[in-house]
């Protein structure tokens, strides 16, 4: 089955933010084909269902951060600070929208978000391996370790939005 939205673009939207994989209430509503504020509405009716680890709300300093480095345009009439979805409130989000578009949009979330973890698992296999042949191998192949080494390292492409590493660096520096 054809996925409603390709799985890069549903990349793309997701952040990392205080140390979690988050999506902002203004992507999810545009994924599901809803507004930022019928989204919300449906979130304030089921506030039990989204705990803390679920969802939050950006505060003013990661508003500004986020706009500085995202520019403007896309933020003109925003109110209210933006709600963040981790990926267990994505999914409790199926439960409060009840839409077919809601439901595929969901289903193709999950699957990106799990995507994303089995990457970042492989990669730290890998790395796990190389550096245990490494030790067996010691200096005899050192230029050839090396070379995988670099070639484990993703291209930098150029984004629209901010990279996880990048936004993590940013966010833990404004912190200090």
């Amino acid at each position: 089955m054809k996925a409603i939205i390709p799985q890069e673009v549903i990349e793309k939207k997701i952040l990392l933010i205080r140390g979690h994989k988050v999506m902002l209430d203004k992507d999810l509503a545009q994924l599901y084909g809803v507004t930022t504020g019928n989204l919300n509405k449906a979130v304030n009716r089921n506030l039990d269902r989204f705990p803390s680890d679920f969802m939050s709300q950006l505060s003013r300093e990661e508003f500004k951060n986020l706009i500085f480095h995202f520019g403007t345009s896309s933020w003109g009439g925003t109110r209210k600070l933006p709600r963040v979805f981790t990926e267990q409130g994505v999914a409790m989000l199926s439960s409060v929208l009840h839409s077919k578009r809601a439901i595929q949009v969901n289903i193709q979330i999950m699957r990106t978000f799990i995507k994303l973890r089995e990457i970042l698992v492989s990669h730290k296999e890998l790395a796990r391996k190389l550096d245990e042949l490494e030790k067996k191998y010691d200096a005899q192949f050192k230029v050839v370790f090396d070379v995988i080494r670099k070639l484990m390292i993703p291209p930098e492409k150029p984004r629209r939005r901010i990279g996880f590493e990048m936004f993590q660096t940013l966010w833990d520096s404004e912190k200090k």
